[in-house]
This record gives C-alpha cells, sequence and structure tokens, in this order.
C-alpha cells in the first residue's frame, strides 16, 4: 500500500495556506479496528503502578513527571486526570481510564508499526517538503466518555522542536469526531504565528518553557475540524490546535503520528529522547 494517496497541487497548496489538510477515507475500517483492538489488548495487559501517571496539559504536573518524560522509546500509558480521585482510587473502570498510549507505539508494537507502515505517512511528509522524515513520536488518544481531558491551544513545534522547524502531525480519527467529544479546533493560517514557546530539559534538571514569543493570541474563533471515522487532518507544526473536554457518551479515539526532518538539528535538549531511532 505504500504510495497509496498521491496529494494534489492544490492540497499542497491547502496545507501551505491553511496550515492543515483533511483527507477523508484515509485509513480502511480494518486498520482502524486493528488499531483500537490492539489498544485495547494493551491496556488489559497494563498493571498500573502504585502512583499512575496523569496527562494534563497543566505545565507544571507535565513537566515534573518522570514517567511521561522518559517515554520517548517505551510504550507507556497515561491515565484521565478525572479517572483518579484525591486518594487516588480509579473513577472508572481500566478501559475506560486511559487518556493516552505513548510514545513509541509506531517503533514497539508489530501491530502498530504494521499499520504505521502501510498507512506510509512518510511519503506524504515528502510531498509536504520533509527531505528525510523521521518518525519521532505516536500517541493513541482515547478522549474518553464523561471524563476526556481538554487539550489546550498548543503548537505542537513547542514539544518536537528542530532548527530549522520541521514538525508535521498526522491525526487519524479512529472514531468519529465531533462538537461533542471533542473534535480538533485549529486557527486557520495559525502556522503563520511565530513559535510561543520551547518546552526543553533545564540544565538543572527538571523541564522548562522558554518563552520566545509572549503576544497574545490573536481573537478569532477557532475552526471546528468536525471528522468521519477513518479521517486524517494533516496539521503544520505551528499550527495551534485545541480540543475541549469530552462530556458525551462516546470516545472519541485517534492515532497520531508526528514527523520531523533528520536534516534538521533535534537539539539534546529537547524533551523527548530516543535512541531508537
Amino acid at each position: 500500500m505504500k504510495g497509496h494517496h498521491l496529494l494534489t497541487i492544490k492540497q499542497i497548496e491547502a496545507f501551505k495556506q491553511d496550515g492543515y489538510l483533511v483527507l477523508e477515507n484515509y485509513i480502511n475500517t480494518q486498520q482502524r479496528h486493528r488499531l483500537m483492538q490492539r489498544a485495547e489488548q494493551l491496556i488489559e495487559e497494563f498493571q498500573p503502578l502504585a502512583n499512575p501517571s496523569v496527562f494534563t496539559t497543566n505545565e507544571q504536573e507535565r513537566s515534573s513527571d518522570d514517567y511521561f518524560l522518559s517515554s520517548g522509546n517505551k510504550i507507556r500509558f497515561f491515565f484521565e486526570e478525572e479517572a483518579i480521585d484525591q486518594h487516588g482510587n480509579f473513577t472508572v473502570q481500566k478501559q475506560q481510564s486511559i487518556n493516552k498510549i505513548g510514545h513509541a507505539l509506531h517503533l514497539l508494537d508489530p501491530e502498530y508499526k504494521q499499520v504505521v507502515d502501510e498507512l506510509d505517512f512518510h511519503s506524504l511528509g515528502k510531498q509536504l517538503g520533509i527531505e528525510s522524515p523521521r518518525s519521532i513520536q505516536s500517541m493513541h488518544v482515547f478522549k474518553q466518555p464523561n471524563i476526556g481531558g481538554e487539550v489546550v491551544l498548543h503548537q505542537d513545534s513547542t514539544f518536537l522542536y528542530t532548527e530549522p522547524m520541521s514538525c508535521i502531525g498526522f491525526w487519524l480519527a479512529l472514531e468519529e469526531a465531533t462538537c461533542e467529544n471533542g473534535c480538533l479546533q485549529v486557527i486557520p493560517k495559525g502556522h503563520k504565528i511565530p513559535l510561543k514557546k520551547r518546552f526543553k530539559l533545564a540544565a538543572d534538571g527538571g523541564t522548562q518553557f522558554d518563552i520566545l514569543n509572549d503576544s497574545p493570541w490573536p481573537e478569532q474563533p477557532l475552526e471546528m475540524l468536525e471528522a468521519a471515522a477513518g479521517t486524517l487532518i494533516i496539521l503544520h507544526g505551528q499550527l495551534p490546535h485545541y480540543s475541549a473536554a469530552n462530556r458525551s457518551s462516546h470516545s472519541r479515539q485517534a492515532f497520531s503520528l508526528h514527523l520531523v526532518d533528520k536534516l534538521c538539528d533535534y537539539p539534546q535538549d529537547n524533551w523527548l529522547q530516543t535512541d531508537l531511532v
């Protein structure tokens, strides 16, 4: 299936102009079910730690979590914030408690690796300007019913920084994504906004955010990217995007992969480091 989707000149120009591109029916039903069934199996086999790692976009909590920071070359599990109460007890069943699995599924798990290879993101990356694509990070995101956490407005290059910047995100709707269950929202043409900040390892240990541009986000409505199951949304690394909390009774599973260019410098103080590629 390599090279099964060649972008048109119009699509490439749309990506350059808007900072995102929507491709319907990119992943087929069989591939979607393979990834969702594999995720279910991985969660079933997963034994939570005594102090489980909660994924939140609260910057202080994220930056202080060593389990998260050392996950670049591992398969690790991160819980929804509302899945665990103040006493450390689960509020839902394990299968409904996971916020995401990351960050090396595409490298370490044979099932994910095969599907990612079939989908051939590298060819898409080359068509969009990445000369030598490197798959740097992957995530299976669940957006669990009723408790799926908000992801604040951000730019992916904040967390996957190269010099010059080269990050492109590939977001696959494994289930239908709607306004009700937390679909992606973007600032159209927002990739032309300078990078706001960079998340990196601090020289004295831990992490820090370097503020690169402290101007406020533009005051304009976000565009809702509702997506049918099977849709691929490609995001420029500087495009600001957001997803609201899921208070509906339907999950919003998605798989995402991020590419950077091997020919660009990937700094040693980036938070995500891997020796697998």
